[in-house]
């Protein structure tokens, strides 16, 4: 169970002053906001719940989210989005892209203090591949071997050209060889990073201190205590003056917090509507159970486009989030791959004609019909994401300009997983991987389980353009095919990209979190904040 307001004020005095957990003890301590001014030294911040919801393990996919926290990966993505060295210094790709070739960083500790070497890059590699199942975003199903051609150089040898490989490599942190165990490094990893965990008590907080080994140079900042608790405790405390960082959703941008300002942060994270593009049928799933996928509303390519070009997504924008994200109508320029599509909206009129011409008349209350169907369909919102909620009631509100009508429907995410076939579905999209597009447009991924191609999609010229990227022999190539699958499958509209979102965040104006080296947010709900956090400064 999350902390509620009634025990925020006693975890934090109790975690300030000491690297114990509350026990109730006859200890004192100051409160956080005096401590904090007293000694310059430490923080509170609040950022989201996801860091909190899994392992920290790298081994099992902790953290992935393209920069370094506790465990440096071999490349990082900087503000501009492109990969840089971070325990590698230099890389190079063979001809014929089945053999990279790394440089290691020299004079690196961990921090149990043994020296980072090439023996460390083999172990992780070699530890996830062996146990892939447990490491869904580090995919090295292409990797044939992994090995050290002295202590700091590492090659790998792909099983076949795959060009998102490199995307892999900035998403998986290096451990120790000597010093990894499972289990002890779901809460308290030994890694290169900027940070090293001191203290992880479930469901209330995490505690890290400055790496002063970490090899830019310890961070500014010595302690910084991340708290579990849900968002509206979180913003009571911001206001009550023991948060120096709260995020919050867009729809509390406009409240005024004492001390703290608004800052509403860039990300690659797109909101975007699943329209199945198949007529209502019963289809056989990866196990042969039957299953009905299809609709007969959005299956109709003018009902989608309609929608992809009449709906007024500033409006949209306005009504569900104060205003705070940019029209989406593809993903966002923030990524290298993303082919930056954009068109005018709201041509109202042009949408119109689509669906009287395609025999879609008004029915006399305002819906469309067609052949006795109406112009009628579920969107889904998850249940536990209140934004996708209002997102999905504002697109909803607007349509009815179009005469199409949307229900918008809350469900958990594992109703989704059955109903995903058949509604639409509020989805939240942004990774610096373009795998994101085999999952959205491949084929062969129409119910194959989880939560690819769950419209249908199948298109022989765009499963095409897949494989020509995954091949890839450069990663210029594979941006260029990349982008041409965008163009070629956003053409038949199977989903209806709304909103490139910002992460808002309200921050201590006593704390500068260095804006200019944020990366662009992945979606990572909150906590991809941190990814600068070496670099923030008490004032």
């Amino acid at each position: 169970m999350k902390m509620g307001k009634r025990t925020l004020a006693a975890v934090l005095a109790c975690t300030l002053l000491t690297l114990t957990a509350c026990s109730g003890g006859t200890k004192t301590t100051q409160s956080p906001s005096t401590q904090a001014s007293a000694q310059k030294d430490g923080i509170n911040i609040y950022v989201g719940t996801t860091i909190f919801s899994g392992s920290l393990d790298p081994v099992k996919g902790g953290m992935s989210y393209g920069y370094s926290f506790t465990n440096c990966a071999l490349l990082k993505v900087d503000k501009d989005s492109k990969y840089v060295g971070d325990m590698a210094t230099d890389w190079k790709v063979s001809d014929d892209a089945l053999t990279y070739t790394f440089q290691l960083r020299k004079d690196v500790k961990f921090t149990d203090g043994s020296d980072f070497t090439a023996d460390d890059v083999v172990f992780t590699y070699q530890t996830v591949k062996d146990h892939q199942a447990e490491n869904e975003k580090a995919d090295l199903t292409q990797l044939a071997s992994v090995s050290k051609t002295d202590d700091y150089t590492v090659e790998f040898k792909l099983s076949e050209p795959y060009s998102p490989f490199l995307d892999t490599v900035a998403m998986l942190g290096i451990v120790p060889s000597d010093a990894y165990d499972s289990k002890t490094f779901d809460q308290k990893p030994i890694g290169t990073g900027p940070w090293k965990i001191v203290q992880y008590d479930a469901n209330q907080q995490i505690i890290v201190e400055a790496n002063k080994d970490y090899y830019q140079g310890a961070p500014a900042i010595k302690k910084v205590t991340l708290v579990d608790m849900d968002a509206d405790a979180a913003l009571s405390a911001a206001q009550s003056g023991q948060l120096d960082v709260v995020m919050v959703g867009p729809n509390y941008a406009s409240e005024k917090v004492s001390g703290m300002t608004m800052e509403s942060l860039k990300t690659m994270d797109i909101r975007m509507m699943s329209l199945p593009v198949l007529p209502e049928q019963t289809a056989k799933d990866k196990d042969g159970k039957e299953v009905k996928v299809g609709n007969n509303v959005t299956s109709d390519k003018a009902v989608r486009e309609a929608l992809a070009i009449g709906l007024d997504r500033k409006t949209i924008i306005q009504n569900a989030f104060n205003g705070i994200g940019k029209p989406a109508c593809g993903f966002t320029t923030n990524l290298l791959w993303a082919n930056g599509e954009s068109y005018d909206d709201n041509r109202v009129d042009e949408a119109k004609k689509l669906l009287d011409d395609a025999g879609w008349k008004d029915g006399g209350d305002g819906v469309r019909e067609k052949n006795g169907v109406k112009c009628e369909f579920n969107v889904i919102a998850a249940s536990s994401d209140k934004d996708r909620y209002l997102l999905a009631t504002a697109v909803a509100e607007n349509a009815k300009n179009l005469g199409i009508k949307i229900d918008v429907v809350s469900k958990t995410w594992d109703e989704i997983l059955t109903a995903q076939g058949t509604d639409s579905v509020m989805w939240g999209w942004g990774q610096f991987s373009p795998t994101v597009l085999v999952s959205l447009f491949d084929s062969d991924k129409f119910l194959s389980g989880g939560y690819d191609n769950v419209v249908g999609y199948k298109n022989a010229e765009v499963d095409g353009l897949i494989n020509q990227a995954l091949s890839a022999n450069s990663q210029d190539k594979a941006i260029a095919y990349w982008k041409q699958v965008q163009e070629k499958g956003n053409q038949d509209y199977p989903y209806l990209y709304l909103v490139n979102i910002e992460h808002c965040y309200f921050v201590s104006d006593k704390l500068d979190i260095s804006t200019g080296t944020q990366i662009a947010h992945p979606h990572g709900h909150g906590s991809p904040i941190i990814c600068n956090m070496k670099d923030w400064k008490l004032k």
